[in-house]
């Protein structure tokens, strides 16, 4: 299916039936990445120790592998939902809406990479008999620097999702057809991860940004699967922004 075709679907979705579908994929998309890269990653990783970290990989396939597929269905979820998001509040501001799905793509690439880092461990601890130059060793050590460029590559995109959120808010907040209070938290909750642009400070900070992050997503994501959007609501804005072709 082209992507002329998926873009024509989607604006051709009723707006409500779109916020139901963003939400879930929302859902999705945070459940499957959370799942990979933070909890069965953290199951993986022995902080500072790099052959206790290649012996869990290489004792436990299968949850190395569903870390990975899971990593790789939320990078799936994310494109989804963003494109939803763009084609919701484009009636908002085309502009703003479009830079926070260029962000967010953007965003989606460095989470591909991460997935693709993931990885990396398995590649090198299994193909460690062709590494003829490198002992046991330095092959865990290598491995292990790849699970530290995993979580670089992760904060990294987190401080994206954060702008992203920020803009996102903004658009709710400025929006007619959703709760203003729901676009405060977001922005709030998006200003919390930016922090990750630092993430010494960002981690720092984490137990802050995780209830930020609580009080905004859970009442979004609720939202957006119960209620959705005020369709006339967002046909009258739709209307005043000259946007009648879906496009």
């Amino acid at each position: 299916m082209s992507t002329g075709t998926v873009s024509t679907r989607i604006a051709n979705t009723s707006p409500r039936r779109m916020a139901r579908i963003a939400g879930l994929f929302e859902v999705l998309e945070g459940t499957a990445s959370s799942q990979g890269q933070e909890f069965i990653r953290a199951r993986l990783v022995v902080s500072g120790n790099a052959a206790a970290t290649a012996a869990n990989v290489l004792g436990h396939p299968r949850l190395f592998w569903a870390g990975f597929i899971l990593s790789a269905i939320g990078v799936a979820c994310h494109i989804i939902w963003t494109l939803l998001f763009y084609y919701l509040f484009r009636p908002v501001s085309r502009r703003i809406a479009l830079l926070a799905a260029f962000v967010m793509l953007v965003g989606c690439a460095i989470q591909a990479v991460t997935a693709l880092l993931y990885l990396a461990p398995w590649v090198v601890l299994q193909n460690s008999s062709s590494l003829s130059g490198f002992t046991a060793q330095q092959t865990q050590s290598l491995a292990f620097f790849f699970w530290k460029l995993n979580g670089h590559s992760d904060q990294f995109y987190l401080a994206l999702f954060g702008l992203w959120c920020f803009l996102s808010g903004w658009l709710i907040f400025r929006s007619t057809f959703m709760p203003r209070i729901i676009g405060v938290l977001l922005s709030i909750d998006g200003v919390g991860w930016m922090m990750f642009v630092y993430p010494p400070l960002g981690s720092s900070l984490f137990t802050f940004i995780a209830i930020a992050a609580g009080l905004a997503d859970i009442p979004l994501q609720l939202w957006l699967l119960i209620a959705g959007v005020n369709p006339q609501r967002w046909k009258e804005q739709a209307a005043a922004a000259g946007i009648t072709d879906g496009v």
